[in-house]
């Protein structure tokens, strides 16, 4: 099994950045694909961005350019650095690892909320 803590969410203004956490354990950290999710409220939750084991990042084209997925297997972190806020980010961000296939995504952390103002 594998625990997943968010940290980091908080309100912010248009245009502002905030840096979300991800702390994991129960397993290796260097073994697994980390990635964020978000769903705002009434939409599915959509994928924002990963990092596979191997270091490949993976971006959605809606934060491409404004956010930064980055990996600290010595602390078994994954940080995301969001720039250039924008309303329609507003959503429960919810980091998600695996260690098998890229893209199954088996363990889920509760989430941490971030409110962009416009």
């Amino acid at each position: 099994q594998v625990q997943l803590v968010e940290s980091g969410g908080a309100l912010v203004q248009a245009g502002g950045s905030l840096r979300l956490s991800c702390a994991a354990s129960g397993r290796a950290f260097s073994s697994l694909h980390m990635g964020w999710f978000r769903q705002a409220p009434g939409k599915e939750r959509e994928f924002v961005t990963a990092i596979a084991r191997s270091g490949k990042l993976y971006y959605a084209a809606s934060v491409k350019g404004r956010f930064t997925i980055s990996r600290d297997n010595a602390n078994n972190t994954v940080n995301l650095q969001m720039n250039s806020l924008k309303p329609e980010d507003t959503a429960v961000y919810h980091c998600a690892a695996d260690g098998g296939i890229y893209g199954t995504w088996s363990y889920w952390g509760q989430g941490t909320q971030v409110t962009v103002s416009s």
